[in-house]
C-alpha cells in the first residue's frame, strides 16, 4: 500500500489540519471533527447540517459555506459519525430557525443522525428535520442499507436545499426542496478497481484486471454483476440506461447530469465518459440544461465514476445557478 499518510490512525485528524490551514473562511472543531462555516450559526437562518464516514471528500466537508452546508460531520474512514457529533454539529449551527440533518440512506448514518436529532431537541429545544437521500437504483438493499444507497444525489440536495436556506425559506420549505430534489434524482455507479482503506493495507475487494464492476457503492460494496472489461460507450450504457429505466426524464424544465469520479480517475476520462452519457441521452429525448463533471463523491483512490440525472423544475434550476462559496464548488460569487 502506497499512500502519502503519517499513522493510519491519524488520517482524518491529520487531514482536518490540513483543511483548516487551506480554508481560513471554515471554523474546525478538531476535539468533535466537525467543518463550520466560520460564521455560523447565521441567526435566522435554517442551518443545513450533514457528514458521513470520510474517505468521500470533497463530499462533506468541502461543500460547507455560504450557500451549501453550515457544518459537516466526518465519521472515521468509511465510518459514520456518532450520535454526539452530529448533536454538537448541530447545536453549534442552530440560528433559531431549525436545523436540516442530509443523511445518505446509509444504516449507521440513518441511525446515528436520529439519535442526534432527538438528543439535540431534549436538550436544547432545537427544532430538526432529516431528509435521507436514496437515489442509487443499482440494488433495492445492500450490506449498508435497507432500500436505496443514497449516493451522487446528495451533493446535488446539498447544493440546492442550501441555496433555498441562504434565500430564507423556513425549515418545511427547505426540506421540501430537499425532499423534491431526492425524489427527482437517479445514479449508478461503476468501479474499474478497488479502494485501499488506510487502516485495512489492503483492497476492500478484488476485482480481477479484465473485469469491472457495474452497480458498486461509494464503500466498495458489490453492486450488480462483474463484466468483462468494456468501451467507455458500452460502460456509459449500463450506467444510464438502468437510470432512464427507473423514472422519466423527458419533459419538464430539463436535466443536470452529473458525472463523478470516485477518486482515482482522471478529468481526461471523464470528460470522455460525459460526452457519451450526453450521447445516449440525446437520443433518448432527454434535454441536458446543466451539468457537473469532477469528482465530488469519491472512494478513496478508487478508479470509476457515477452517473446521477436530476429532472429539474424551474425551482430547483434557479436554486442550482444561485451563489456558492466552498471548498468543492464555488460560482457567482
Amino acid at each position: 500500500m502506497k499512500k502519502l499518510i503519517n499513522d493510519p490512525a491519524d488520517v482524518v485528524s491529520e487531514a482536518l489540519l490540513g483543511m483548516a490551514a487551506a480554508h481560513p473562511e471554515l471554523r474546525i472543531d478538531h476535539e468533535n471533527k466537525i467543518i463550520y462555516r466560520a460564521d455560523a450559526p447565521v441567526q435566522g437562518k435554517v442551518a443545513l447540517v450533514s457528514g458521513g464516514g470520510s474517505g468521500h471528500e470533497p463530499l462533506h466537508g468541502g461543500f460547507v459555506g455560504p450557500g451549501m452546508l453550515d457544518a459537516a460531520c466526518a465519521g472515521e474512514i468509511f465510518t459514520s459519525p456518532v450520535p454526539e457529533q452530529v448533536m454538537a454539529a448541530t447545536r453549534g449551527v442552530d440560528g433559531g430557525a431549525g436545523v436540516l440533518h442530509i443523511v445518505k440512506n446509509y444504516t449507521g448514518d440513518v441511525m446515528n443522525f436520529d439519535m442526534a436529532a432527538e438528543l439535540a431537541a431534549a436538550e436544547s429545544g432545537v427544532e430538526v428535520v432529516a431528509v435521507v437521500t436514496d437515489d442509487d437504483v443499482a440494488v433495492q438493499d445492500s450490506l449498508y442499507t435497507a432500500g436505496r444507497r443514497g449516493v451522487g444525489v446528495t451533493v446535488l440536495v446539498e447544493k440546492i436545499a442550501g441555496a433555498a436556506a441562504a434565500e430564507g425559506r423556513d425549515l418545511a420549505a427547505v426540506a421540501d426542496v430537499a425532499r423534491r430534489v431526492d425524489a427527482a434524482g437517479r445514479s449508478m455507479g461503476m468501479a474499474l478497481t478497488s479502494c485501499t482503506v488506510p487502516a485495512a493495507g489492503r483492497p476492500t475487494f478484488d476485482l480481477p484486471d479484465d473485469e469491472i464492476e457495474i452497480g458498486i457503492g461509494i464503500h466498495g460494496e458489490p453492486g450488480r454483476r462483474r463484466v468483462p472489461t468494456a468501451p467507455a460507450r458500452e460502460v456509459a450504457e449500463m450506467l444510464v440506461e438502468p437510470i432512464l429505466s427507473d423514472l422519466d426524464f423527458t419533459g419538464g424544465d430539463g436535466v443536470l447530469a452529473f458525472v463523478n469520479g470516485m477518486g482515482g480517475t482522471p478529468l481526461l476520462e471523464l470528460y470522455l465518459m460525459y460526452n457519451e452519457v450526453a450521447t445516449i441521452l440525446a437520443k433518448s429525448g432527454v434535454t441536458v440544461v446543466r451539468s457537473l463533471v469532477g469528482p465530488y463523491i469519491t472512494s478513496l483512490e478508487m478508479a470509476g465514476c457515477s452517473v446521477t440525472l436530476l429532472k429539474l423544475d424551474e425551482d430547483m434550476l434557479r436554486l442550482w445557478d444561485a451563489p456558492v462559496r466552498t471548498p468543492g464548488l464555488r460560482w457567482g460569487v
